[in-house]
């Protein structure tokens, strides 16, 4: 019998005045185990050495961090914690996909941008 998972996307913050990040339509996500679940953000800034980052929170638990993805002139620069959550990014967007979904992976999700001058 297959459980059905509830995901919630909400909005992280930029570290610098004028920069935003925030979650696209469809934040909340209804999935089923051994799914892939894709939850997405668009982000707006001048900066070229871009970091987005993905957390996810259980209630009453500190933020976990999953993984961080660059983007522009950043690209090359990625961590994951574990190989089920994967990020892209491009130059106003970034994705943050979890494969294999387990009943555990129901929390709340966070991104956050990052502007670093490297």
């Amino acid at each position: 019998m297959d459980r059905c998972l509830i995901l919630i996307l909400i909005v992280g913050t930029g570290l610098v005045t004028g920069d935003n990040i925030e979650p696209d339509k469809g934040t909340e996500k209804n999935s089923k185990e051994t799914e892939t679940v894709k939850l997405s953000c668009s982000y707006s800034t001048s900066g070229e050495y871009i970091y987005l980052y993905w957390y996810r929170q259980y209630p009453n638990k500190e933020p976990q961090y999953l993984l961080y993805k660059g983007a522009r002139s950043a690209s090359a620069y990625e961590d994951t914690s574990d190989d089920r959550f994967q990020s892209t990014a491009s130059q106003t967007s970034t994705e943050l996909t979890i494969t294999d979904v387990r009943l555990s992976d129901s929390a709340l999700y966070y991104c956050a941008l990052r502007v670093g001058a490297q």
